[in-house]
């Protein structure tokens, strides 16, 4: 399945799309029409940042040899 562009650059500007539709949602002050439109380009945003964090995670995987390691803080 092709990753889908939401014509946001990079993983923190969808993030911070997301965010932002997230909190006008919450605020439940929508027409109900941008709330459904809001529903689905978060919906978009989400499986765009959940793609980017699965892509890192398996180049993750090649860089530590197949193996993905714990994170620890410093």
């Amino acid at each position: 399945m092709p990753e889908q562009n939401p014509a946001a650059p990079t993983y923190e500007d969808a993030l911070s799309e997301l965010e932002r539709l997230v909190a006008a949602m919450e605020l439940g002050q929508l027409p109900l029409d941008t709330l459904l439109e809001n529903y689905r380009r978060g919906a978009e945003l989400l499986n765009f940042c959940r793609a980017r964090l699965e892509a890192v995670e398996q180049q993750v995987k090649v860089l530590e040899e197949g193996q993905l390691k714990p994170w620890t803080s410093a």
